[in-house]
């Protein structure tokens, strides 16, 4: 008779636990900080590209050894002029940013600091490289659509575009320009692909004006 009582019993008590343990796993599941935490999180898309570059007059200033420091930065480069302290030179200096794509596809830029990467006795040499490294181009891309905003009766047109880079752009344009892209599916524009100085063929190209 009194295994008979317990059975019951047994069997509420698992039950009871089977409960607990649902609650406290469901609990579990929509705290990010426990191991039980299954939510998957979108995570942003992350891309480093070449993004500008300058010539700056610079100083030559201490001789390290086969190194040499460049004022006002003090930055440190070899010194393959043979250069002495004291020198006009001028410097080849890069930049370049993180392009941040978020789930809406809106994208932000972060850019870096200039860092110095070469040196020239001449002006002119510098020039050359500079104009290797960032090119200008007429092309068509893709023309994603156009659109008009108002507000307080005033009205602005847009272009989005797809660049070769595959990032999207929003380019403000007047009546005109709306009319004759309204229809279409590619625009002519005039593109500056700046080149990666360690990898040329690796570039990235920005918006620099329409083609037509």
């Amino acid at each position: 008779m009194s295994l008979t009582r317990k059975a019951p019993a047994r069997r509420t008590f698992g039950l009871m636990l089977l409960v607990l343990m649902v609650v406290l796993l469901s609990a579990c599941s929509g705290n990010q900080n426990s191991v039980f935490h299954t939510d998957k999180e979108v995570t942003d898309s992350v891309s480093k590209v070449p993004w500008d570059y300058r010539v700056v007059e610079s100083t030559v200033g201490d001789l390290i050894g086969s190194d040499m420091t460049v004022l006002p930065d003090n930055e440190l480069l070899p010194n393959d002029g043979n250069y002495a302290t004291g020198d006009k030179i001028w410097t080849l200096q890069f930049m370049d940013a993180e392009l941040v794509t978020d789930a809406d596809q809106r994208n932000d830029i972060r850019l870096s600091a200039w860092s110095t990467i070469k040196s020239y006795a001449s002006q002119d040499k510098a020039i050359e490289d500079l104009k290797n490294l960032k090119v200008s181009v007429t092309t068509d891309v893709d023309l994603v659509g156009v659109y008009k905003t108002k507000f307080q009766d005033k009205t602005r047109n847009f272009a989005v575009l797809e660049l070769p880079s595959g990032n999207r752009i929003k380019q403000p344009i007047n009546d005109k320009r709306y009319t004759e892209l309204e229809k279409k599916k590619t625009a002519s524009v005039v593109l500056e692909e700046v080149h990666d100085f360690a990898d040329y063929d690796s570039a990235y190209a920005k918006f620099r004006g329409w083609g037509n």
